[in-house]
Formats: C-alpha cells, sequence, structure tokens
C-alpha cells in the first residue's frame, strides 16, 4: 500500500508581477488595534462602532421587509420610499428640497458613496483638497481615480480650518475641496461662519465640494448641524455623504446616502451602477419604514452627550488633558503629561499595558505629525466606559 497522505506536494502558486494601485496602503491602524485588543483583553475604544444593539424596531422592520417578499434588486438609485423619506428629512432639518427621484442616491454605506463621487468627478491630475488629520479611505480614493491630493494640516487642539490657507491652495486643477463635519477624528464641527467662508473662497469657480456629515445627528451642547444644504451656493457644487449605520446604531448594514443635484446625481449614479448597482433591499424597505419616526435621530445628539459628558467626568480625574468635543462619539486627549512617546507607541502601550485601547491620531496623515494626541470612542455601554475610565485612573 502506498503510504499515508501527509501533506501537500501542489506547489505553491506564483501570482505574475503586478503593479499596486496602491503601493503606500497597508493595513489600516484600525484593525491592527482591534486585534491587539482582542489578544490583549483591553477595552476597545479604538474602532468607531457601538457595543450596543439597535432599536429592535428596525430590527423587526427589516425581517417584516424579507417576509413580505422585498428581496429582489431594487431601482439602481434606491427604493422611491427610502429616498422620498430622506429627501423629506434633509427638507424639514436644513431648509434644502432635493427631489428624491433624481437627487438622492442610496449607496452601499458612506465609504462607496465617497469612492463614487470621486470616481465620478476626479480625472487624472486633478487636484482634490483635503484637511488632515483625514479619514483613511479619502486618500486612496483620490488616488484611484487619477487624482492629486493636496493637503491642508489642522493642528491640534483645536482643528479649525485655515481659511487662508485653503485659499492659496487653490489652483486652476483643483476640482474638489473634501472635507467632514462633524470631524473624525478630532470631534470639532464647522460653524456657520466657516461654511460662509468656503462660500466665498469657491464663488465664481467650478470647484465642486464633497461633504461627509456621516456625524450629521451627533452635535453637541444645543448647537446644530451646519449642513452645506443650509447654504445655497455650496450646495448647488456639493455631494452630500451620510450614514445609517452612524445614526441608528447599525454600522454592519452599511447603507447611506448621497443627496447631490441633479446634475451631479446623474454622473455619480453612472459610476454607481457599475460599482455596486444598488444596495439590499430589505435593509431599505426596514430604513424607509423606520424613518416615519423622527425621533431616533432626533434624540440622537442628547443620547450621545450623556456618554460624553460621563466619559470627560471620568478623564478630567486623570492626567489625560481633554480637547474639545463638540461633535461625533469620539474624544480626543493630549496624553504629553504621562509620556513622551510617539502617538502609536503610545497607543500600543496603552492597550497592553492599561488594557484601553485607542487610536494614535498621527495615523490620520499622510506624513509623520505628531501632536502627543490619542483618540478614544465612546459609543459604548456605559459600564464599558466606567471599566475603561477606572484602567486609565490608575496611570
Amino acid at each position: 500500500m502506498n503510504a499515508p497522505h501527509t501533506g501537500s506536494t501542489t506547489p505553491a502558486l506564483v501570482a505574475p508581477p503586478l503593479a499596486s494601485r496602491l503601493p503606500n496602503v497597508g493595513t489600516t491602524i484600525f484593525t491592527v488595534m482591534s486585534a491587539l485588543a482582542a489578544e490583549k483583553q483591553a477595552v476597545n475604544l479604538g474602532q468607531g462602532f457601538p457595543d450596543f444593539s439597535c432599536d429592535p424596531k428596525i430590527v423587526d422592520a427589516v425581517a417584516r421587509a424579507m417576509r413580505e417578499d422585498h428581496n429582489q434588486y431594487p431601482p439602481m438609485a434606491g427604493v422611491p420610499a427610502l429616498r422620498q423619506a430622506i429627501a423629506d428629512k434633509i427638507g424639514k432639518l436644513y431648509g434644502q428640497h432635493y427631489d428624491w427621484n433624481t437627487e438622492i442616491t442610496v449607496t452601499a454605506g458612506a465609504t462607496q458613496a465617497l469612492l463614487t463621487a470621486i470616481l465620478a468627478t476626479v480625472h487624472p491630475g486633478d487636484e482634490v483638497i483635503v484637511f488632515e488629520p483625514t479619514y483613511d479611505s479619502y486618500v486612496p480614493s483620490i488616488e484611484l481615480a487619477g487624482g492629486k491630493p493636496v493637503f491642508i494640516t489642522l493642528e491640534a487642539p483645536e482643528f479649525r480650518i485655515p481659511f487662508d490657507k485653503l485659499a492659496a491652495a487653490i489652483t486652476p486643477r483643483t476640482r474638489l475641496i473634501l472635507f467632514n463635519t462633524p470631524h473624525n477624528p478630532s470631534g470639532t464641527v464647522w460653524h456657520e461662519q466657516d461654511l460662509v467662508k468656503l462660500s466665498e473662497i469657491v464663488a465664481g469657480t467650478d470647484i465642486l465640494l464633497i461633504s461627509d456629515e456621516v456625524y450629521e445627528h451627533m452635535v453637541y451642547d444645543g448647537k446644530r448641524h451646519e449642513s452645506v444644504a443650509r447654504h445655497p451656493e455650496l450646495a448647488r457644487r456639493s455631494f452630500i455623504v451620510s450614514s445609517f449605520g452612524k445614526t441608528y446604531h447599525v454600522t454592519g448594514w452599511k447603507v447611506g446616502f448621497v443627496a447631490a443635484p441633479a446634475a451631479l446625481s446623474a454622473e455619480f449614479r453612472k459610476v454607481h451602477q457599475f460599482n455596486v448597482f444598488t444596495v439590499n433591499t430589505p435593509m431599505q424597505v426596514g430604513l424607509a419604514d423606520y424613518m416615519r419616526d423622527p425621533s431616533p435621530y432626533l434624540e440622537l445628539a442628547g443620547f450621545y452627550q450623556k456618554k460624553r459628558d460621563l466619559f470627560r467626568e471620568g478623564l478630567a480625574g486623570t492626567r489625560f488633558k481633554l480637547l474639545p468635543c463638540e461633535g461625533t462619539y469620539f474624544q480626543c486627549v493630549d496624553y504629553s503629561a504621562i509620556s513622551d512617546m510617539s502617538e502609536a507607541d503610545f497607543a500600543l502601550w496603552l492597550t497592553g499595558e492599561i488594557g484601553v485601547a485607542a487610536i494614535p491620531v498621527s495615523a490620520f496623515y499622510h506624513q509623520p505629525h505628531e501632536s502627543g494626541v490619542v483618540r478614544f470612542c465612546f459609543a459604548k455601554q456605559d459600564d464599558t466606559l466606567r471599566e475603561a475610565l477606572a484602567r486609565l485612573a490608575k496611570i
């Protein structure tokens, strides 16, 4: 008899050489820190998603949609009832009335929406202005389109927009300005005067805007979210991106939307139909049903402000210095009174030795940039936050 087969004799596959489209992209800091948090059994305040359940009513709405056989392809731009609900919400909150049929598109989350808007508008050699620290998908998306990112640095601790530098960065090749309010990772928000200044800078140009507003319902201390939809000069040249995942605590559903004038939406949909075509039907039908009640998004700021305040009050007695948190569910802290380590090394030490995972803000810059600041996520159960605070208080 032949001897038992104990191992494969199939040679390893050797792929042909391939020049990477994204040669500078590796594993994201979020994946690294989450894996380390799991290994060290640390409280994970790194990656930005809740550790609590969504409203059972929204799950029931999706399950009902499945049982009612909403299980086939929807229209490419999205289920009409959901697009109508989105347009109605934007009109009531921000005063800009979008045509649900031609100006609202449902997307497979905000990341797909951002990539699609960039691919639809940026040609090789076009310049796209981005503000650092910046969300990690922005620059790779620009590079995939053949565009050139132009970086404007926001400095800790205020992270305010240097409008003089923005105006100076604009050239005849500027195609887009891409920004995020409320801002991840800093937790700052754009104010009304900021959008007025932006409007003055782009007036008389053909520059387009992408306004990433996924945290639109997380603005605190009685302040309102300043959507570009409030400003007609900005709205007419903007793709507004938002996310049901952030608003309804369902980040794994990956459903978002884009609001844009009809001409911009038409170009957006040309790309959208060939990278996802459309978004899963029962989720859309369930979301449309759930949106009949506005209280979940109208009450979201109060819900998260309580968590922000609990977390900030706990940190106030530690050696961390609190930075402002006007919006989002992120709190940045200055640790310079604790250590002179780099942000990445400090985040690794904090996770491995103290048992609390954070994200170094330096990970949101394209080149090394140290401010002595790390970011915590407080979209967690109160008991999770209290456990993290107890560990941080020992430093």
